[in-house]
C-alpha cells in the first residue's frame, strides 16, 4: 500500500510564493509518472502537472510558466514550486500517481491566495 502526505500549504498574498511537498511511502515510488492535483470550490478536480520517472514534465496552461514540478526519488519526494500566485490558484492541492490510484488519495493541502 501507499501513503502519500501533502504539506506546504497556506495562506499567500497574490504574486507571492510557496512549494508544496508530498512524502509517500513504497519501494517502487521510483517507477510512478507523478501529479499535483487541485480541487477549487465547486470545480471538478484537475491534473495541474505531472513528472515522469525520467524526469520530463507538464503542466496545464494555466500554471505554466508560474509552476515547476521536481522529484527526489532517493527521499520518495515530489515537489510543486508555485511562484506568482493568483486567486484563481486557491484550491486544496492534492499528489498521486499519474493516471491516480483511487486509494491513495490523501487530505491534501489547502493553498489561499488573498489579499
Amino acid at each position: 500500500q501507499v501513503q502519500l502526505v501533502e504539506s506546504g500549504g497556506g495562506l499567500v498574498q497574490p504574486g507571492g510564493s510557496l512549494r508544496l511537498s508530498c512524502a509517500a511511502s513504497g519501494s517502487i515510488f521510483s517507477i510512478y509518472t507523478m501529479g499535483w492535483y487541485r480541487q477549487a470550490p465547486g470545480k471538478q478536480r484537475e491534473l495541474v502537472a505531472r513528472i515522469t520517472s525520467g524526469g520530463s514534465t507538464n503542466y496545464t496552461d494555466s500554471v505554466k510558466g508560474r509552476f515547476t514540478i521536481s522529484r527526489d526519488n532517493a527521499k520518495k519526494a515530489v515537489y510543486l514550486q508555485m511562484n506568482s500566485l493568483k486567486p484563481e490558484d486557491t484550491a486544496v492541492y492534492y499528489c498521486n500517481r499519474h493516471p491516480p490510484r483511487v486509494t491513495s488519495w490523501g487530505q491534501g493541502t489547502q493553498v489561499t491566495v488573498s489579499s
